[in-house]
């Protein structure tokens, strides 16, 4: 008898213990490794998941590195399948083309949020930057990039596998051009604004698209003199210099300033000032000064990558807005933002509470 070379590798069965039954049952996307009964796989596979008695729970990526063992896939007893990811790469699509988006760069696909755990995928205009963040979707990046190509024909597809979590899943980091040529700047739109992002050094998977709502709305309530904190490449800064007389643009990336001023001179914006600075040092220098603004924006990186650093974030968010309030005239507008995932919003609340009655001033959420 000769040998079936098309035979499909045999599918591996984990079998999670009641408590991760339970998690899978009540919507979980996740299932941590203290949970897996039985079973082991490749890397990466997509493994069938059972309940202690045998009962078929979900279809789950699966890593033999990270203490998230099993990220779930479907509770349907589906084969997933070439097929299985072009429907959820079109819902995905289909949603995004359903909110009418008036920018050329926004988020594509939001891993769990859009049933594909793991994965991100952002568009930038006729480019596309994505970032595989377990050892599943490392192990799907080139069907990904082949669906990619046929459903959306981008120029150029980019895998920016870059980020630290990568180091759990015992993957490594690395910046990728998986399909076509990436230039070394991309020209999007957000609104009205136009502005280059660089799709390979720049933050994030080029720039930072989860604020594009808040940057148009913080227009609404800004107005006369603008200090913009942590302005990186502009995202803010360019969405209010219209509407206010002068603003200031502080960063402590020579890179990023740099950028910023050539997308204020591409939009024809004369009113931004921009400084390459420690923004903890200039907020105390501006007080120092008695220097006051209309409308301050707080847009800091991510101070808490990890639960042991709660603290010390908690201290450093606490630190930027006292010192902003200080800054702010009466009736003035602070737009403050955290992107820290282990400072949750009660937490940063209390944080603004705080400087608040140590900057002794009354502040109200609009």
């Amino acid at each position: 008898m000769g040998n079936d070379n098309n035979t499909e590798p045999m599918e591996s069965t984990i079998t999670v213990s009641a408590r991760g039954a339970d998690r899978i049952q009540d919507g979980h996307f996740w299932v941590y490794r203290g949970d897996v009964a039985d079973g082991r796989a490749e890397a990466g596979a997509v493994v069938r998941v059972n309940a202690p008695n045998g009962r078929f729970l979900a279809r789950a990526f699966y890593s033999d590195r990270s203490q998230i063992t099993l990220r779930i896939l479907t509770r349907h007893d589906v084969p997933v399948d070439r097929a299985f990811w072009r429907s959820r790469l079109e819902q995905a699509v289909s949603f995004r083309e359903r909110l009418d988006i008036d920018a050329t760069a926004y988020r594509l696909v939001h891993g769990e949020g859009d049933l594909i755990p793991s994965l991100v995928i952002d568009r930038y205009g006729d480019y596309i930057a994505l970032q595989a963040l377990s050892q599943g979707t490392d192990r799907l990046l080139p069907e990904v990039t082949g669906l990619l190509v046929e459903m959306a024909n981008p120029t150029g597809i980019i895998a920016r596998n870059d980020p630290r979590v990568r180091l759990l899943e015992g993957l490594e980091q690395h910046v990728t051009v998986v399909h076509g040529d990436i230039p070394d700047t991309v020209a999007v739109r957000e609104g009205t604004v136009e502005y280059d992002v660089d799709l390979r050094r720049g933050q994030k998977t080029g720039a930072f698209l989860d604020q594009r709502e808040n940057r148009i709305a913080a227009a609404q309530y800004v107005s006369g003199r603008t200090l913009d904190c942590f302005s990186y490449a502009g995202g803010f800064a360019l969405q209010l210099a219209p509407h206010v007389t002068e603003l200031t643009a502080l960063d402590i990336s020579e890179d990023a300033t740099a950028l910023l001023a050539r997308n204020a001179a591409r939009n024809g914006l004369s009113n931004i000032q921009v400084r390459t600075t420690n923004v903890f040092d200039e907020l105390r220098t501006l007080e120092r000064m008695g220097e006051t603004f209309d409308a301050i924006v707080l847009d800091p990186p991510a101070f808490a990558k990890s639960k042991s650093a709660i603290e010390k974030a908690i201290s450093g968010y606490k630190e930027i807005n006292l010192r902003a309030l200080k800054l702010l005239t009466p009736g003035g507008f602070l737009i403050t933002c955290s992107c820290s995932y282990h400072v949750n919003e009660g937490m940063f609340g209390e944080v603004i509470l705080d400087a608040a009655l140590d900057a002794r001033v009354d502040v109200s959420v609009v």
